[in-house]
């Protein structure tokens, strides 16, 4: 026997525990089984009822509906007799719109658990963008708080002006002749520093 036909031939066990019924092969997919019921989408009749769902909602349908049933009522009244297919107790239009809300009711609750679906979906998202962004937030508030940090010991425009002016003056007393009295800068006190800042 060829190695080609031994590894696409199925192998059944032998020995003790060896059953007649063939091995189900795990490397390839299962051929589809014939169903009695028909299959459909379900995200197709999901949009189909979302659809229904909104036309119900709308003022065009109860003016429909209201034109309808005006003109069930006007042809079952005032048409001939043997023209008329719903006496006056319009039980045919009693049945035909309690069916007609017996299909509604479900379709307006699968409309709405698709668009819970949805909503809390998109409430996720919102919570995760959220965490973003309050990430982002509090990670811009560390930096600033940095750059203050460094900016306090940074010499400001204010600051350098009075250091020159207290420079000048300096430079004018020495000229005067005052040379024992002088104040450096470094000598004088600190408070002012932060005050210029």
């Amino acid at each position: 026997m060829t190695p080609e036909r031994e590894s696409t031939r199925e192998r059944t066990p032998a020995g003790a525990t060896a059953t007649t019924r063939t091995r189900v092969r795990l490397d390839q997919p299962r051929a589809p089984r014939r169903r009695l019921l028909p299959e459909w989408d379900p995200e197709a009749f999901g949009r189909l009822s979302e659809r229904i769902a909104r036309f119900l909602g709308t003022g065009r349908f109860i003016v429909w509906m209201t034109v309808v049933i005006i003109l069930w009522v006007a042809w079952n009244v005032f048409a001939p007799k043997d023209l008329r297919f719903d006496n006056y107790p319009f039980i045919f239009l009693t049945l035909m719109l309690s069916l007609q809300a017996s299909y509604a009711a479900p379709l307006i609750l699968l409309a709405q658990n698709r668009q819970d679906d949805r909503d809390r979906v998109n409430l996720e998202q919102d919570r995760k963008q959220n965490e973003r962004s309050i990430a982002d937030t509090e990670y811009l508030t560390r930096e600033v708080a940095a750059l203050r940090i460094g900016l306090g010991e940074v010499a400001t425009r204010d600051w350098i002006r009075s250091e020159l002016q207290d420079l000048m003056k300096e430079l004018e007393y020495r000229k005067d002749g005052h040379h024992e009295h002088a104040v450096f800068p470094a000598e004088r006190s600190r408070g002012r520093d932060v005050d210029d800042r």
